[in-house]
């Protein structure tokens, strides 16, 4: 009886072994999925942010009123073509520019300044083949003025690292706090698109000779209209940008997706929520 007990019994006396020595196999077979999975992660964000959307922050007030500083938005990559600007560092995989596409008068475009190829935001103001001119404050588009009529001031609370581009325009609000009050005007180039400006009075950039754009160019510039270097400016490293060519165009503003006034700590996470100007999040551009 005590043999049949032994024969029972010595077989299952093994399971240890085996089951110590499936262990490791299970471990590397986890690691590996795990390794997998950062990589395919890793994959899809790169070509998220090569071909769909790409994500910028505003450093400048050179898009105010539209845009403030703190403002992150995303940015369409396709509605332009794609070529090597479009990848990470500018990696050369795609020859030229594909499925290229002239962005249209009034597009807010994140571009490439043609010197030092820092990135940058303006609206498309000139196409190919046009003469643009800023004759007192006024676009003129092939000798025509477009609609510019003043609207009510555009009011904006002083950042605690900032303060108004002229001392004129600084006011106290009935809290005691301080902003800046800004002549505002609505501007309506040719084909309809409508967009509110801020001019601080006749200064030398409002008064230009006509510039007439050659192809493959575009004549940019900024919604704050005496505090942006752009295409009234010669090109100019980390300073005007002249023409743009149209290859130095990168994507198309979408829609912001966070903003900050400014006052947030680090090290106090409940300033992050109190900051956000939550009145912002998700507005089209």
């Amino acid at each position: 009886m005590s043999d049949h007990i032994r024969e029972i019994e010595e077989p299952a006396a093994n399971p240890a072994p085996a089951a110590s020595a499936g262990a490791p196999e299970k471990r590397v077979k986890e690691e590996g999925s795990f390794l997998w999975f950062c990589v395919k992660l890793i994959l899809i964000v790169l070509i998220f942010r090569s071909f769909v959307f790409t994500s910028f922050n505003i450093p400048s007030e050179s898009m105010m009123p539209r845009l403030l500083v703190g403002d992150y938005l995303f940015a369409a990559k396709w509605p332009y073509g794609y070529s090597s600007r479009s990848l990470p560092f500018n990696a050369p995989l795609i020859p030229g520019r594909i499925f290229a596409s002239t962005p249209e008068r009034g597009d807010v475009v994140i571009f490439e300044h043609p010197i030092d190829g820092t990135d940058y935001i303006k609206r498309v103001i000139g196409l190919p083949g046009e003469t643009v001119q800023m004759v007192n404050g006024v676009v003129h588009i092939n000798g025509q003025p477009v609609g510019f009529e003043q609207v009510e001031d555009f009011v904006l609370p002083i950042r605690p690292d900032g303060r108004c581009a002229r001392v004129r325009f600084t006011e106290q609000l009935p809290d005691g706090t301080y902003a800046c009050r800004y002549p505002q005007f609505r501007e309506t180039l040719p084909n309809g698109v409508s967009y509110n400006v801020l001019d601080f009075g006749l200064e030398p950039q409002d008064v230009t000779p006509p510039i007439t754009i050659p192809e493959g160019h575009l004549f940019m510039m900024g919604d704050n209209r005496d505090n942006s270097l752009d295409s009234r400016f010669p090109a100019e490293a980390q300073r005007g940008i002249g023409l743009v060519p149209e290859e130095n165009v990168v994507a198309r503003a979408s829609f912001m997706y966070w903003s900050t006034d400014g006052n947030a700590d680090w090290v106090k996470p409940w300033t992050w929520f109190t900051a956000a100007r939550w009145n912002r999040l998700f507005q089209g551009i």
